[in-house]
């Protein structure tokens, strides 16, 4: 358990009974008190750790007059809670200048009265920071007790973070480390930048840890889990410097959180296998029985199926997206089914939909291939589409749809080095002026009319070209399959400008 750090505010002492300390000029209240110090020394702060309400009767500043600035300016660099001036002694009552360099520097000053005896101020204070800290650890127990009923409950998850948002008045929520949202309600936090944050610190697993200080708030985030590799992430945002109490209530929720996210870790591998198996029904047509065994409604009239690969971090992160979207019942995901197969991740989902979770996984950093729109007793074909898809993706075009691979035509089909060898070994012996006749005769489906037109040429002149190029390609072009294959062969001269991955 986390020490107590032992501290009340200034108004603490100043309210006292019995001690009659006055305030000269107290500019920070709620200074934290840590001790009381009492000290005659010109420079007393080597003695001094900071938070300490100094006391001294002014022995040696009998006289002084600009010394007080330097003085002064020495205990604010020390970090001390305030200068409490004793008088009736050295000073009848705070020296001017005393009281000038408090005013400038932002200093709080005390005047205690000939009365006073020092020793009672340091005694009463040091009941009041054991006060303090028994209310703290009564309140830091009964926090922890609530922390722990709720996560007693049937969604302990959420329930510790709406408990947790009421012990420190704010917010508090679970990220997947890919840095979507996962549980709890985020409130006015900027998702944007806890999403940019959990990029620096993911690396780091569980080690990270962070905490961003604005005026409007101050956020943490740390890492839940029990493993080397964060299972989520914890983000806090509290309007003000969260207290002692509500700094351990974080830390239990925490550990809390940890123990359920392990609890549900066998849970979630189970539903996996369930998928996993409704997943290899729907291959083979039956998606009435993958339908029973995932116990939900019928599946869209239209699906596709995705195929990505990627680093094992990514897919795991994108397996991950699909779960959480499809528990916080994400709109349009309705029948969204998500497993992983060798390595690769696969995709069911809605044709309405499928393009935006295509580009979601590959904002993780994965590849992508859409497959064709089916129907749920189909979607084999869809698989056998999608992974042709993906074959054709590359770092410039991560997401490859098998719709526009058929816009593309029959050169979308084959790789870059293979048409391009296959065009010049089929085109190789043509001259640029019988490529410039081919090419024309087959745009005019093979009239000898329309291209001597657009060529200029007589009909007899084409003929004989023509002539020329059957015989150097060995094929008749009166067949429809060669008039194909050199249709092809000319399209991919140039077809080709983007660098694409080839088919497996």
């Amino acid at each position: 358990m986390c020490k107590t750090v032992r501290v009340i505010s200034l108004t603490a002492v100043l309210a006292e009974p019995g001690l009659d300390l006055k305030a000269v000029h107290v500019p920070q209240p709620n200074a934290p008190v840590r001790w009381v110090a009492t000290s005659e020394l010109v420079d007393p702060t080597p003695f001094l750790e900071g938070g300490e309400l100094l006391l001294t009767t002014g022995l040696a500043t009998a006289g002084w007059r600009r010394e007080w600035t330097s003085y002064v300016t020495r205990l604010r660099d020390a970090g001390v809670a305030g200068l409490g001036i004793g008088t009736g002694l050295t000073h009848r009552t705070p020296p001017r200048g005393l009281v000038r360099a408090c005013e400038e520097l932002g200093v709080n000053l005390v005047e205690v009265p000939r009365l006073t005896a020092f020793v009672a101020i340091s005694r009463r204070t040091a009941d009041l920071l054991e006060q303090a800290e028994e209310r703290a650890a009564r309140t830091a127990l009964d926090l922890q007790r609530r922390l722990t009923a709720a996560a007693a409950g049937p969604d302990p998850s959420s329930a510790i973070l709406r408990q947790l948002a009421k012990v420190t008045t704010g917010v508090a929520c679970l990220f997947t480390p890919a840095g979507q949202l996962q549980s709890g309600s985020p409130g006015d936090l900027d998702l944007l930048e806890i999403r940019e944050q959990l990029k620096v610190i993911r690396s780091q697993g569980m080690l990270a840890a962070l905490t961003l200080s604005s005026p409007q708030q101050v956020i943490t985030i740390q890492p839940i889990g029990l493993n080397q590799r964060p299972d989520s992430y914890l983000v806090t945002a509290t309007p003000t410097r969260p207290t002692e109490p509500q700094r351990r209530s974080v830390t239990t929720a925490a550990a809390l959180l940890a123990l359920v996210s392990e609890q549900q870790r066998e849970k979630l591998e189970d539903r996996r296998r369930v998928t996993s198996r409704a997943f290899d029904l729907l291959m083979t047509g039956d998606h009435r029985t993958a339908q029973l065994l995932l116990d939900r409604n019928a599946f869209p009239t239209k699906l596709q199926l995705l195929a990505a690969q990627g680093p094992p971090e990514a897919i795991e992160d994108a397996l991950t997206l699909a779960e959480v979207a499809g528990a916080n019942g994400a709109a349009g995901r309705r029948g969204t089914l998500a497993v992983r197969v060798d390595g690769d991740l696969f995709v069911v989902a809605a044709d309405a939909v499928a393009g935006r979770i295509a580009s979601e996984l590959a904002g993780l950093g994965l590849f992508v291939g859409v497959g064709d729109i089916a129907a749920p007793d189909s979607l084999a074909g869809s698989r056998s589409t999608a992974v042709q898809a993906l074959a054709r993706t590359s770092a410039a075009r991560p997401v490859v749809r098998w719709n526009r691979i058929v816009h593309e035509g029959l050169t979308a089909l084959i790789d870059q080095p293979t048409a391009t060898a296959f065009s010049a070994s089929y085109l190789g012996t043509l001259t640029a002026e019988q490529l410039e006749t081919l090419r024309s005769y087959l745009r005019h489906h093979g009239s000898h009319l329309k291209t001597a037109e657009e060529l200029g040429l007589h009909r007899n002149t084409v003929r004989n070209r023509l002539t020329q190029i059957e015989h150097q390609l060995g094929d008749s072009l009166d067949d429809p399959d060669v008039r194909m294959t050199a249709w092809f062969a000319l399209q991919s001269a140039a077809a080709f400008v983007d660098d694409r991955r080839p088919i497996a």
